[in-house]
C-alpha cells in the first residue's frame, strides 16, 4: 500500500542506504553497504563548495561473514565526505567488527566499540542494518526457511524448532494470520521463556 499523496514540496536533501550480499568462491559471503547524501544545488561547507550533483557522503563499509554469521573481515571507505581525509582517517577502526556475530547482540556490540569519536557517525549506522540484510541474503540460500535450524544443523525431534522468521514481527506472529495460514504447524505455538532456567542454559552454552 503507497503512502498517501503528498501536499506540495520541495526535495532538499535526499539520503540512499543500499545493501547487496554476495556469495564468494571460498564459500564465504560479502554484505556491502553504501550510504549517500546529496542535495540539488550546490553545498557550502567548511571545507568549501561542494557542487550539485556531487556527494556530501558516499560511504562503504564491507564485512565478509561465514555461514554462521560471524564477522572474519571487515572493511570501509570513505569516497566523499564533507572533511576530506580526515573523515577517512577512522576506516581502520570498523576492522575490530571481526569476530563478532551478527545473531549475537551485534548492534549492542558495535555500538560498544564504535560509538562517539572513536568512528563515524553515518558508517557506524550502517553496521544496524548488517543483521536483517544478511538474514534475507541467507533465507532460501544457506538457510531453509521451512524449519527452524537456520545454521542448518540437523536437529532432533524433540529439538525442532519453528522457522527463523517467525515470532519476530507483528505479520509473522503466532497467534497472527499469516502464520496460521503459510504455516499452520506453528500457528498458537508458545515460545519457552527466555528466563526459563534451561533456556537460559541453553542461551549461555550457545553464546559462551
Amino acid at each position: 500500500m503507497p503512502l498517501s499523496p503528498p501536499v506540495s514540496r520541495q526535495l532538499r536533501h535526499r539520503r540512499a542506504i543500499r545493501l547487496e550480499a554476495f556469495e564468494r568462491e571460498d564459500g564465504l559471503w560479502d554484505i556491502e553497504a553504501r550510504l549517500t547524501d546529496e542535495k540539488p544545488r550546490d553545498v557550502h561547507l567548511a571545507s568549501g563548495v561542494r557542487p550539485n550533483g556531487l556527494p556530501i557522503h558516499e560511504l562503504w563499509l564491507r564485512i565478509t561473514i561465514d555461514r554462521k554469521l560471524t564477522i572474519v573481515d571487515a572493511e570501509a571507505s570513505s569516497e566523499w565526505a564533507p572533511y576530506g581525509g580526515l573523515c577517512a582517517e577512522s576506516n581502520p577502526v570498523y576492522r575490530s567488527l571481526i569476530g563478532l556475530n551478527l545473531l549475537e547482540n551485534f548492534r549492542r556490540e558495535a555500538n560498544r566499540l564504535l560509538r562517539g569519536t572513536v568512528g563515524c557517525t553515518h558508517l557506524t549506522e550502517l553496521c544496524a542494518v548488517l543483521p536483517t540484510a544478511a538474514i534475507q541474503a541467507f533465507a532460501g540460500e544457506v538457510w531453509n526457511i521451512e524449519n527452524g535450524n537456520p545454521k542448518g544443523e540437523a536437529a532432533a525431534p524433540s529439538e525442532e524448532k519453528p522457522p527463523f522468521q517467525l515470532g519476530r514481527c507483528n505479520a509473522l506472529r503466532f497467534d497472527g494470520p499469516a502464520v496460521g495460514e503459510y504455516y499452520p504447524r506453528w500457528f498458537g505455538h508458545k515460545p519457552r521463556d527466555p528466563r526459563d532456567p534451561d533456556e537460559r542454559a541453553g542461551s549461555e552454552e550457545k553464546t559462551g
